[in-house]
């Protein structure tokens, strides 16, 4: 059986999710939600997150699973706002420990402490699968953009995360720490085994100027033979060159440090200080280099 799949989208940070449902039961998983923030006023909304809810309730679907393809650099997730309203396992994958150790490092926090609390409800081994609920669904483990990226198949349909963009838009960056553009490669290609038809659903699209819509849904083959940075023909070493020179001009995501920071501890946010307030840290001068 495969299953229905609604998108939502966020101008702000080009973010598409996902509701993918089981119609014969009903049951559902949520894939990449966004809560909204205002990096000026450090504030957060839920607008987003409450078209995800209206759409869930007016279908009368159960969530099992509020998913996450990675550790999102570019938006929040809304992961334990829509715990808290509509349930479900909040999930990723177990190498999440390898981003945490990382950005705890870089943000001063306790590890250990971190550890001692894990937010996500379920860490999934490579290749596992799940349930939801009758489909059966799987990961394939996808690291370089990092090391804890993640796609899902759900019958048909693939959810690749920031692995792949639109085949006019090419692939994701590979310098956030211990990305590997060599990776990514090995990834993409372990993504165009799946069968030519399979639907894949993007994370984001960035509308280059040759179209005018915004798009989310392609397939395996259109990826495979018109991808511009991957496609039949393309060596490794050649596309490890393209993108290491591509990603050393890019300049850092205008919200990687607040966003790392809450979904590495899946979307919670730091504990009340004495006065009452929640506080972000941000390493000053730590990424100039």
């Amino acid at each position: 059986m495969n299953p229905l799949v609604q998108d939502f989208f966020d101008e702000n940070t080009n973010t598409f999710s996902y509701v993918v449902t089981d119609p014969k039961t009903q049951y559902c998983a949520i894939i990449d939600s966004v809560l909204d923030y205002d990096a000026p006023s450090a504030t957060t909304q839920t607008t987003h997150a409450d078209q995800i809810i209206a759409y869930i309730e007016k279908h009368q679907l159960k969530v099992q699973w509020i998913l996450e393809t990675h550790v999102h650099a570019d938006h929040l997730t809304a992961s334990q706002y829509l715990k808290a309203q509509l349930g479900g396992q909040i999930a990723m994958s177990e190498k999440i420990t390898i981003v945490q150790d990382i950005f705890s490092k870089i943000y001063n926090i306790d590890i250990k402490a971190l550890n001692s609390h894990q937010s996500f409800d379920h860490l999934f081994k490579d290749h596992e699968h799940f349930m939801i609920g009758e489909m059966d669904a799987y990961n394939i483990p996808t690291p370089g953009h990092t090391p804890a990226c993640l796609s899902y198949v759900v019958g048909d349909a693939v959810f690749v995360g920031d692995t792949l963009f639109m085949p006019d838009y090419g692939t994701a960056r590979c310098d956030f720490p211990k990305g590997s553009a060599s990776q990514l490669f090995d990834s993409v290609n372990e993504i165009y085994k799946l069968p030519d038809h399979m639907r894949m659903y993007l994370c984001h699209d960035y509308l280059p100027e040759s179209r005018q819509h915004y798009v989310y849904q392609t397939t395996i083959k259109t990826q495979r033979d018109e991808n511009i940075h991957i496609h039949i023909g393309i060596t490794k070493q050649d596309f490890i060159s393209m993108r290491e020179q591509r990603d050393a001009t890019l300049s850092m995501p205008k919200l990687i440090l607040p966003a790392i920071q809450i979904n590495m501890d899946g979307g919670k946010f730091p504990e009340p200080e004495v006065n009452g307030l929640r506080y972000l840290k941000l390493p000053l001068n730590y990424f100039n280099g």
